[in-house]
């Protein structure tokens, strides 16, 4: 490799400047302005395409199908991000490129990829596996380094040391198959700081292995003379209050539709006027009446219009300290049966509670706002 771009989840300048350490690993680190809404799936399409949010459309971790009358949420399809890739034409002109552990990569053109990509199993539970291109790799990798634990990736066992693996199957794939460039993302501080909160003790343990992780790719990145840079995606910041329910409201005010399954409540997108997509601080509006949904929802206090919209979309922001929660339910008994468990693709909105066992514990970290990020100054 010659170049190697990481994007670390949650590395925030201010983060950097409570950990005394805006200088690591031979880089020297500065402020710089987040894409908003400040997501993973948002600033990785940035990173990919150099456009903006409301050009690559990627303007959230989840997707609005329109045509199925449905949202998605962390579909892996790359064609799902629009625009030419930064590397198109450095690839055509002979640079083999290599994209590890990005959303939406698969189908990607590249010429070395991995992704998280278990197998749901028809009785319930996972295999755990990850897609690997060139195809077979994925066989070599388990053989190396063992099994990717995806559990450790998300979930109530999700770990920091995870980044080891990612970083243990990014060396043998970089030593199987010859690149000039690679993007790789690091998972490593999204978890603590959530679940725990900014500044705990978890989050400073994550910070530390995140240093230890970075110092190991450094070394790499030296004995292969290759340049490294870094740059994060957004800073998480602390949850002081109650996350706010826009669907309760919706549905309360007859713009929301449910349909009762076995005394569950199940949303019925066909019929509903407005529907509150929510991921973290933010909220994406659809429907006939987002504008109305909007009205309301900022009348009651809990809610403020972001400085800058994306494209034509209607955003709304939870007020500083909170966050948003898909539910559409009030009493426990009407919740559907993926709310108690993880279920990423169901859900029609992020649920950070999946952090927790029976998705019961209180979330003390959450992103989204534009917010200054940490980036290397070596490197593009």
């Amino acid at each position: 490799m010659k170049k190697l771009k990481v994007i670390a989840a949650g590395l925030g300048y201010g983060l950097l400047e409570r950990q005394k350490a805006t200088e690591m690993a031979g880089l020297k680190f500065y402020s710089a302005s987040s894409v908003f809404p400040a997501v993973t799936c948002t600033a990785q399409g940035t990173v990919r395409t150099g456009l903006p949010p409301a050009e690559h459309g990627m303007i959230s971790n989840g997707w609005w199908s329109e045509t199925l009358r449905k949202p998605l949420f962390w579909e892996q399809s790359a064609k799902l991000v629009k625009g030419p890739r930064v590397w198109a034409d450095r690839r055509a002109a002979g640079a083999k490129v290599g994209m590890f552990f990005f959303q939406q990569s698969l189908g990607e053109e590249v010429d070395a990829l991995i992704s998280p990509a278990p197998i749901h199993k028809h009785g319930g539970g996972m295999i755990m596996s990850c897609y690997t291109q060139p195809t077979g790799m994925s066989g070599l990798l388990e053989k190396v380094c063992g099994k990717f634990p995806l559990w450790r990736y998300w979930g109530p066992l999700a770990s920091p040391k995870v980044g080891r693996m990612c970083l243990k199957w990014f060396e043998e794939m970089t030593s199987a198959v010859e690149l000039d460039e690679a993007y790789l993302y690091l998972p490593t501080l999204d978890y603590a700081a959530q679940k725990y909160g900014p500044g705990s003790s978890a989050d400073n343990a994550a910070f530390r292995e995140f240093r230890s992780q970075l110092e190991g790719l450094a070394d790499l990145c030296q004995r292969r003379g290759c340049e490294l840079s870094v740059a994060g995606d957004y800073e998480i910041t602390p949850v002081t209050e109650e996350p706010v329910v826009p669907n309760v409201i919706l549905r309360r005010e007859g713009l929301f539709a449910v349909r009762s399954v076995g005394g569950m409540a199940y949303p019925d997108f066909y019929q509903s006027t407005a529907f509150a997509m929510c991921d973290h601080e933010f909220c994406v509006l659809y429907g006939p009446e987002a504008s109305k949904a909007s009205e309301l929802l900022l009348a009651t206090g809990d809610y403020e219009r972001p400085a800058d919209q994306t494209g034509n979309q209607t955003i709304l922001l939870a007020k500083p300290g909170s966050w948003c929660d898909y539910a559409w339910w009030t009493d426990r008994r009407e919740a559907p049966d993926f709310a108690s468990h993880v279920d990423i693709h169901n859900k029609p909105g992020y649920d950070p509670r999946e952090l927790f066992f029976f998705n019961r514990g209180f979330v003390r970290g959450t992103h989204g706002r534009a917010c200054a990020i940490a980036q290397s100054q070596k490197g593009s």
